[in-house]
């Protein structure tokens, strides 16, 4: 797949409650690269670990007070957050008909996952070498299942997958707390968070992008792991020489550029600028831009009034096309 030159598209969450206004406005806001929106303000079941859940094949969970575990059989939780998925897909297909080009799907990655899920014995199933390895061919085979839906409702679409990968940089840290909230668990080894998150993007039959939004991103292992894409905020990437190899190695950049919450928002050439100085910076020619990036928020939009979701999509649009070789 070929990544829209100069486009705009979302990380994922939106606020609000309806599916269909969802993806009406980012069909209209960003027609060259949309996504399925998440609305996690809908409660728990549409949050990024259970709409992730929903997608599991062969693993149930629930909702405890200490958040999202493993369990033997499905209950109310998952049926919820299965009725949720149903009813964005749904809304996909109603507002979508007829409609061709790139689309993109979101879900939580294998070690965000793993890391956000109890065992019945109480602790993170990261610490679990075959836990982890269950919820990760479970979430490929879901996956699987997911993109093959999507494009029998949407056939027209060029289907992207992205995981949001969050709690890597926590993982490759140890800084992760334990069930008790008095320790850390172990640090992860970096080799084996890059064996493991390569086998799930090796699984998918449509290119995958790599989100994480948090400090310390790990750009050069999520390269490796062979992302066709990196997605990261601009303010908190720092390593030029590991996201100029991404360029080197064809990785396309889907770069956060505007704050995920209410915030006063420059002139869209300004925003623009911003990204143009940075590309320069790496070294590489400005005609060139345009076919290596694609500008996003920094993170998800679920906590933003719904005002400004609109006004930073409109944003993204309009500073894109400044990006073009005139």
């Amino acid at each position: 797949m070929t990544f829209p030159r100069g486009g705009a598209t979302g990380v994922g969450s939106l606020p609000g409650a309806d599916p269909i206004e969802a993806m009406r406005l980012v069909l209209g806001e960003l027609p060259e690269f949309p996504h399925l929106p998440e609305l996690p303000g809908r409660g728990a079941g549409a949050d990024m670990i259970g709409r992730t859940a929903a997608l599991l094949v062969d693993l149930a969970v629930d909702i405890t007070p200490a958040g999202w575990r493993l369990v033997p059989r499905s209950g109310i939780d998952l049926r919820r957050a299965r009725e949720f998925l149903a009813r964005d897909l749904d809304a996909l297909t109603d507002v979508a008909d007829g409609w061709a080009g790139p689309l993109k799907l979101q879900a939580a990655g294998p070690w965000t996952l793993a890391a956000s899920l109890e065992r019945s014995r109480g602790d993170r199933a990261v610490v679990d070498a075959g836990a982890r390895r269950d919820l990760a061919q479970s979430l490929t085979e879901g996956l699987a299942v997911h993109v093959a839906d999507v494009a029998a409702r949407v056939p027209g679409a060029q289907i992207v997958v992205q995981l949001d990968e969050p709690s890597m940089p926590a993982v490759l840290q140890g800084a992760l707390p334990t069930a008790s909230g008095f320790g850390r668990l172990a640090a992860v080894e970096e080799s084996v968070a890059e064996q493991e998150l390569a086998a799930v993007v090796a699984g998918s039959s449509v290119p995958v992008v790599l989100h994480c939004c948090a400090p310390r991103m790990p750009l050069a292992l999520f390269r490796r792991a062979g992302a066709a894409a990196v997605s990261f905020d601009l303010g908190l990437v720092q390593d030029l020489d590991a996201v100029g190899e991404s360029v080197d190695a064809g990785v396309h950049l889907l770069v956060g550029v505007v704050p995920g919450v209410d915030a006063a928002l420059p002139a869209p050439k300004a925003t623009a600028s911003r990204v143009q100085a940075w590309w320069n910076e790496l070294g590489f020619a400005a005609d060139d831009l345009a076919g290596a990036v694609t500008l996003t928020p920094a993170c998800g939009l679920a906590g933003a009034t719904p005002g400004y979701a609109r006004s930073a999509m409109t944003h993204l649009r309009e500073a894109a096309k400044y990006l073009q070789p005139e």
